[in-house]
């Protein structure tokens, strides 16, 4: 299974997105990171920032925060990609932000979501070594983001109203104009 050909990315409305991811048994890491290929493999061809395990069918806690400008979010921060195995979130900043987010198991749909600015994450990293972590602005919300989809859910439960999805045309038609 290690042949990342095998994993496509699955798309609302599938169930696999909407089940209960389990943590992964670091005592078989290698298998877990056989699934981290598959993972990047699928988050660089779609140009994602992020990815879990979910959305490649498979219902372990695992997931890959990518953080990097490109069209979809051109003012993101560049970092290296965190892998992260069975993490925890905890010390949820009070302070909210409410942006447009899109995904890649929700295509051509954006939406206004509401998140907290900053959470520090208890992990395991790609080798099983326990880690810490404070993830602030961008880097936050995309850990927030994928960590939804290890409780099974997407940003699409997380929108105030139906009135705050567009699609990417629209979207990208008045990020346009307000440029201008």
């Amino acid at each position: 299974m290690s042949d990342s050909t095998l994993y496509d990315i699955v798309e609302l409305g599938d169930p696999r997105l909407r089940v209960l991811a389990l943590p992964v048994d670091l005592t078989r890491l290698q298998e877990a990171l056989e699934v981290v290929q598959a993972m990047e493999s699928r988050m660089q061809e779609r140009g994602g920032v992020g990815i879990a395990a979910p959305q490649i069918g498979v219902g372990q806690q695992i997931m890959i925060i990518a953080s990097k400008p490109n069209a979809r979010y051109p003012d993101a921060p560049h970092m290296k990609p965190m892998v992260m195995f069975n993490p925890v979130p905890f010390n949820y900043s009070d302070h909210k932000v409410t942006l447009w987010e899109g995904c890649l198991s929700v295509p051509g749909i954006r939406g206004k979501v509401t998140r907290s600015d900053s959470v520090s994450v208890r992990y395991a990293d790609n080798t099983g070594k326990l880690q810490e972590i404070r993830l602030d602005g961008f880097p936050a919300r995309i850990f927030l983001h994928e960590y939804d989809h290890l409780v099974g859910k997407t940003f699409v439960d997380r929108v105030d109203s139906v009135t705050d999805l567009v699609t990417d045309k629209v979207y990208f038609k008045q990020m346009s104009t307000s440029v201008s």
